[in-house]
């Protein structure tokens, strides 16, 4: 059976389509000024376009990236995973947003609660365990919850602890951080959780770890990367 194509009933171009989520969701830019863009390119389209295409688009381009990652992550070793939570603020309400990075510094899961006890930290592990299994090493930062939680599941012999041994993942808070700035914060869980989930999938696709690779390999990675993100939704 022929995949149901996603852009059939839009008059506007694929390609302009996915040119318009990569530039609002990977770089830290507002609606308007993904818009300004766009015209700077020949391309005349509303910001509430750009807003109602990465709403419409934005997790299906997220969830071919994960199941992609995700296959090829599962037939190798889950060697350390870096478990952190940040803070974050919806209509001056404390929110966490905790996350998983691997020991290569890519995001696993993302997942949102009100607060950071232990029935929030065994549901954001088992998350993010379903669909990657175990991993031989987990770091976390002091917090009780976690320790706690890797109790109960039998995997306490699993958990490092130490000063600056979990920088990858507060590292990684970075990008995350410009995005929430850029577009003045959040004001519900969900569209937070939602852009959390799309934001790391796509941060996931184009880091390329530059310090890791020489410029040749860096541009055919970025190169591999960019033609790979032009395929995704292909019918």
């Amino acid at each position: 059976m022929a995949k149901r194509d996603p852009f059939k009933c839009f008059k506007t171009n694929r390609e302009i389509i996915r040119l318009a989520v990569m530039l609002y969701v990977r770089f830290p830019l507002s609606l308007r000024k993904s818009e300004d863009l766009l015209h700077e390119r020949g391309v005349d389209v509303s910001h509430e376009s750009v807003r109602f295409w990465w709403h419409r688009f934005g997790p299906m381009f997220a969830s071919e990236i994960r199941q992609k990652r995700a296959e090829r992550l599962r037939s190798g070793p889950q060697w350390r995973w870096h478990l952190d939570e940040m803070l974050v603020k919806i209509n001056g309400e404390h929110h966490y947003l905790w996350r998983a990075v691997d020991h290569e510094g890519e995001v696993l899961e993302s997942f949102v609660t009100k607060r950071r006890d232990k029935k929030a930290a065994l549901r954001f592990l088992k998350k993010t365990m379903r669909p990657y299994g175990r991993p031989e090493t987990i770091v976390t930062d002091l917090l009780r919850s976690y320790g706690a939680v890797l109790k109960a599941i039998g995997a306490w012999a699993l958990q490092e602890t130490g000063r600056w041994l979990n920088n990858r993942a507060e590292n990684s808070h970075l990008p995350f951080r410009r995005r929430e700035r850029a577009m003045q914060r959040f004001r519900r869980i969900r569209s937070l959780q939602l852009f959390a989930a799309i934001h790391a999938s796509v941060f996931n696709h184009f880091n390329s770890e530059r310090s890791f690779h020489s410029r040749a390999n860096f541009k055919k990675n970025r190169a591999a990367a960019l033609a790979e993100w032009r395929q995704l939704g292909a019918a």
